[in-house]
Order: C-alpha cells, then structure tokens, then sequence
C-alpha cells in the first residue's frame, strides 16, 4: 500500500485487550498495582504501631507461656500425659492472639467505632449461649461453651471489651456536637450495658460482674457527664449492693470466699486453702526464685488452678521478687501505654475505648495479684496476657489491637 494507508500487523488475539504502549495489560497492571500499594500501606500501618505496648504485650505473653508450661507439667507427667499439652495449646493461644491483634490493629478506628454495636450484640449472643443447653458447667459457674476438639469458649471475657466499645460508642456521640454526655447518654448506656451485667451474673461470674461495674461506672465518669448525674449514679450502686446482699443473692462458695478473706485462718484446709498456700508460694521464692520447672509447691500441685487464676504464684516461688516485679513493670506498661493512647485520642470515642481498656487491665491485674497475696478475696479473674486460656488471651489481644487502631489514627496525623 502507499504512504498513509493501514499498516499491517498481527491480528488481535480474541480474549484479551488490545496491548498498550510499552506491551502490558492495562487493567492487570492496574490491579497488581493497587495490590501493592495495599501492601505498602499495611507494613506503613504496621511500622507506625506503638511497639513499645506491643513490646510489654510479647514479654508478658512468653512469661505466661513459660509459667503454665512449669505449672502443669508435674501434674501431666503424674497421670501420664504429655507434659507439653498446656504449652503447646497456650502457645497457640499466643499465636493465634497475636495475629489477631494485628488484624484489628489495621482496621482502624473509624471502622472499630462502626463495628461496635455488631461486638457487642455477638458477646450477648454468647452469653445467652452459655445459658443454654449449649453451655457446660465448670466449678459451679455455668461460664463455658463446649466446641470440638476438646477447646471451649468464655463469652465473658469477650463482654469487657463488649461493654466498653459500646458504652464507649454510645457516650462518644455527643462529641459530635461538643457537649458533654447528658442524662440520655448516661441512660442509654445503663440500658445497653444492663443486659449484659445481668447474663454474666446469671452464671454466676461475681468477678466479672463487678469488673463490669467498675468499667461502666470509670467510662461515665471519663465522659466528663455532670456531678449530680454520678452523685445519683453512684446512689443507685449502693442501693443495688445492699439489695443484693439483703435478697442473698450471692453463692454460698461466694459467701466462703469472702469469709476466708476477712478471716484468713477461719478455713484454712477448706475454703481459705488457695490463698494460704499461693501467699506461701510468693513467700518462699525470695529475691531471685527457685527456679523454672523446681518450685516446690508448684511443682507439686499444691495450689489448686496454678497454671490460671494464680499463675501470679508460680511466678513468685519459681522466679523470685525479680520475676514478679517484672510481670507487674510489663504490665504496668501496658497499662501506661493505653492511657497515653487514651491522651492523644483526639476524639471521645477513642478516648473512652483506652482509658476502659486501661482500666480493665489495672482492675483485672490488681484483683488476681491481689487475691495471690490476700489483698482481696479470692475470684475467677486471669492475670491478663499471663493466665492460660484461649478465650482470656483472645479478648486481651483483641483490646490491644483496638488501642493500636486507635494509636494509628493519631500517628497518621502529622504533628
């Protein structure tokens, strides 16, 4: 053909799309282009998260996983069994709850306050579940769901965080308009909350129910509401106190426990029996411990639920003073961490979120420290990030990962 008619060249090939300058496919170039940057953006995300909480979170994991290790495995090797069960199952749990963490870390805050009602409406689902013929009874506390494979599920230690999302979200909308909470607030959160209270003391989970107290109440006063709504705030838990005590609502292994507590040397081979022996525990580790896996109390499974409740005591006797100042220096980071993240929120919602995520942890840490060394009654509490247990470990990681969303929404900003 002459100059100026069609070139010639290879048919197109049926299928594809015609090829652009420089011979790739423009919509998969695109897509793997977008993929990328998604990548890029989650390791950015991931580099911006506060490492030092996540730093005192994998000390306090890897001692826990150190101490159910030493604190079963006498009593595994006793009945024949492997004595690796509870470190394979609560290093999974570590894994697993890490992964987790990470996972809520990176969806944001944005989309943490959305999801909050869907949380909290599955942690009721839940604990309805476990007052059903689906839950299993364990130590006179009907607390558990069985699920295949021998695990079991604890949806009240899904609640706390359940409850402090929700009253967090329910608080956090009068941000909107710069006011604070008023009385509608206060009552919608009573409201929301109740139910789940309510579930959790049907168990009977006393422990849980008063940390549940506590979280309500410490958010409603965090929200910055008005003195005379707390005056009556604080006049309604009173009164419900006394009519719980009038009305007997209270278990008579709740009853002994208290008693054990007020009287220590009343019971000491029956009721007061765990906290006797986990304070001698403590007492004999000194300053340094006898050693991992050569406690003798431990060792010897005098403390009844050592590698759960009193974890605290292993790390006493077989780590010394040092061991345990240690856990409490972690934790006390953690802790420290949430506030700061609560600090630089920069909104109510996120603010509200840490600080009950803070609370939740100190409350929860000084009750089973507490209840180790006879400061406060015996309960059903784990040491957070420490104690063996799937569903603790879940929820704890769950909180973290919350407090890393909302810590990412204000290192995003610059300044």
């Amino acid at each position: 053909m002459g100059r100026g008619g069609p070139v010639l060249g290879p048919p197109p090939v049926r299928g594809l799309p015609p090829l652009r300058p420089g011979g790739s496919h423009g919509p998969l170039r695109d897509r793997t282009r977008s993929r990328g940057t998604r990548v890029a953006a989650r390791a950015a995300a991931i580099l911006r998260f506060d490492w030092i909480l996540l730093s005192a979170v994998l000390g306090l994991g890897v001692s826990g996983v150190l101490l159910v290790w030493s604190a079963s495995r006498a009593a595994l090797l006793q009945v024949g069994a492997d004595p690796q069960t509870y470190l394979k199952k609560q290093l999974l749990n570590l894994v697993i709850g890490l992964i987790v963490m990470f996972a809520v870390g990176l969806i944001g805050a944005n989309r943490l306050r959305t999801c909050a009602p869907l949380a909290y409406l599955a942690t009721l689902l839940g604990l309805l579940a476990v007052l059903s013929p689906l839950g299993t009874s364990v130590n006179g506390a009907r607390a558990w769901i069985s699920l295949p494979g021998g695990f079991q599920a604890e949806p009240s230690e899904f609640a706390k965080l359940g409850l402090i999302l929700m009253t967090a979200w329910i608080l956090g909308q009068a941000d909107t308009d710069n006011v604070r909470p008023g009385i509608r607030a206060v009552a919608a959160a009573l409201a929301c909350a109740a139910p789940a209270i309510v579930l959790v003391a049907a168990e009977p989970a006393l422990g849980v129910t008063v940390l549940l107290i506590v979280l309500l109440v410490s958010l409603i006063v965090l929200s910055g509401t008005r003195l005379r709504w707390l005056a009556v705030l604080g006049g309604s838990a009173a009164l419900t106190a006394l009519a719980i005590w009038r009305m007997h609502v209270l278990k008579p292994y709740q009853l002994h426990r208290l008693a054990a507590f007020l009287h220590p040397g009343s019971d000491p081979a029956g009721t007061g029996y765990s906290a006797a022996q986990s304070k001698i525990a403590v007492g004999s580790g000194g300053l340094l411990g006898q050693g991992l896996f050569h406690g003798q109390l431990i060792t010897g499974s005098f403390i009844p639920e050592q590698h759960t409740d009193f974890i605290f005591a292993a790390a006493g006797e077989e780590l010394g003073f040092v061991g345990a100042v240690t856990i409490i220096v972690l934790l006390g980071i953690v802790i420290a961490r949430a506030l700061l993240i609560a600090a630089r929120a920069g909104d109510l919602f996120g603010m509200l979120a840490a600080g009950g995520i803070a609370i939740w942890f100190a409350v929860q840490g000084f009750i089973n420290i507490g209840m180790t060394i006879g400061m406060v009654p015996v309960t059903g509490l784990p040491l957070p990030l420490v104690s063996y247990g799937g569903s603790a470990m879940f929820a704890d990681m769950l909180a973290v990962g919350a407090l890393q969303a909302i810590h990412l929404r204000h290192a995003a900003v610059p300044g």
